[in-house]
């Protein structure tokens, strides 16, 4: 097979590796300022129940969360799983990486004195307008290496989708390299990984640049 076969071949794969990597970033970065937000909470039982859930989702490995989403409703409650496969891939994905970015988000939270917060209020600037003005610029100056880290860790994470027999690229890698006996798949799937996180290093390097008047 020629590696434009390969390539070929390989190539609806890339688009679902794609796929996973675009909606769990889609899902999570939100979902994680929520959970940060809660986390933050002066409610207690709301506070513990996010330490709770963060401390299960970094403590426990994404393929055993994977394969907790997809199995679960079918041992727990006798559900259906036929066409869950790809629901259930984005939903450990989003979910496990909402608590990494809750807790870059805290961390960038926490880098804000309060000084800034008593001068904004002595502006008469409003909560919301304080947050937007003047919070979030500078948190997010501060937490775009720690992002750029995590999104590069998905990009490679998108492979552990095999794990429920998703043909993402890897999986398609692993079968072709097995069939005709040749490591060429492989080449081209690290090709692929390293393209796609020299993309994303580009693109916040270029985002970090933009707030370089923040110094």
């Amino acid at each position: 097979m020629s590696i434009l076969t390969m390539l070929s071949t390989m190539g609806e794969g890339m688009l679902r590796t794609c796929g996973i990597f675009f909606l769990t970033l889609l899902f999570s970065m939100p979902l994680g300022m929520v959970v940060m937000l809660l986390r933050r909470s002066r409610f207690k039982p709301v506070q513990w129940i996010m330490k709770i859930y963060i401390a299960i989702m970094r403590g426990t490995p994404l393929m055993l969360q994977l394969l907790a989403w997809y199995f679960g409703p079918y041992y727990l409650f006798h559900w259906s799983i036929r066409g869950y496969r790809f629901t259930a891939i984005i939903i450990g994905f989003s979910m496990n990486y909402a608590a990494y970015f809750a807790e870059i988000y805290r961390g960038g939270m926490d880098s804000i004195s309060n000084g800034q917060y008593e001068a904004a209020q002595v502006l008469g600037y409003s909560r919301v307008k304080t947050f937007f003005k003047i919070i979030l610029p500078q948190v997010v100056k501060t937490i775009l290496p720690s992002v750029t880290n995590e999104i590069i860790t998905l990009v490679k994470d998108t492979s552990l989708a095999f794990t429920l027999a998703y043909n993402e690229m890897f999986s398609l890698a692993k079968q072709i390299a097995a069939s005709q006996t040749s490591f060429m798949p492989f080449v081209i799937a690290g090709v692929f990984y390293f393209v796609a996180n020299y993309v994303v290093a580009f693109v916040m390097e270029r985002i970090e640049k933009k707030f370089d008047y923040y110094k």
